[in-house]
């Protein structure tokens, strides 16, 4: 046996023979296996949920001017909205939802070949959705909600007064949350005859799923390598700003000209 020390403080890790290796990985492939079966049944029971019908007509500020959330459709019968964290107080987008831009902004494409439109409300005004996307080189159709409800209708923002009294509807529950913005993806459906439904909401880990990068982390030796740090995304940055240094921690994410210092504490709710 040979001892291995990670930063995760994992010892005696056991080196074996690769006919040992083989066993273990094949005990393995049959849970991941069921796993991919339950997931399977999972979303099958998503797709059997009721709708609701969307009332309200919503109109946002686009890049192009006002857009309906039929208009964010663009013709198709299916709109899958990134609630993206971007407050109309805020200097640039929260990091976590901005790790999730990265994951979701090349992929639209194939969305669109099978009938799924994408795009990111955020309460922030269009002018800082634009500049934030241009200097992340994102291509996607992001919209402002400044001065409608949609925001607060599918539970993504939060008063001062809720806050203060912890009192915040969040991930179908009432709880205390760290920030007046808070992640979620949202999709909708389209008729023939025009009427919307909504027809699923998720948030907090629900949103795990989007992020290939920790997909491919949990099946590194160290995994997402979270436990030590203060909140599980505290080592997220946006793309342009890692320093590519081992000592790199969450400094960032408590300095004050950095929206983490609030938005990215909501992770702690991911591990629950």
């Amino acid at each position: 046996m040979t001892e291995v020390l990670t930063s995760t403080g994992t010892v005696n890790h056991p080196v074996v023979s690769p006919g040992e290796w083989l066993a273990s990985r094949k005990d393995l492939l049959s849970k991941e296996k069921e796993l991919t079966r339950m997931r399977d049944e999972l979303s099958r029971q998503r797709r059997e949920l009721p709708w609701v019908r969307v009332e309200k007509n919503y109109v946002f500020d686009g890049p192009k001017g006002k857009q309906t959330l039929s208009g964010l459709f663009e013709g198709r019968s299916q709109l899958i909205i990134y609630h993206f964290m971007f407050g109309p107080e805020w200097q640039e987008g929260c990091p976590s939802c901005s790790f999730e831009a990265d994951h979701f902004n090349s992929i639209i494409v194939h969305l669109n070949a099978r009938d799924v439109s994408m795009a990111a409300v955020s309460r922030a005004p269009i002018g800082q959705l634009e500049a934030f996307r241009k200097r992340m080189g994102w291509s996607f159709n992001w919209v402002s909600s400044y001065g409608t409800e949609f925001n607060r209708d599918y539970h993504v923002s939060f008063t001062k007064e809720e806050m203060a009294n912890g009192n915040m509807y969040y991930n179908y529950g009432l709880r205390q949350f760290p920030s007046e913005e808070a992640p979620g993806l949202s999709v909708f459906y389209k008729n023939g005859d025009g009427n919307i439904f909504h027809t699923y909401s998720t948030y907090a880990r629900g949103l795990d799923i989007l992020l290939g990068a920790y997909n491919l982390l949990d099946m590194t030796p160290k995994g997402r390598d979270e436990d030590a740090l203060p909140y599980g995304m505290a080592w997220v940055r946006h793309h342009d700003r890692y320093d590519h240094s081992p000592a790199a921690t969450a400094a960032e994410a408590s300095s004050s000209r950095n929206p983490a210092a609030s938005c990215c504490d909501h992770e702690k709710e991911r591990r629950s």
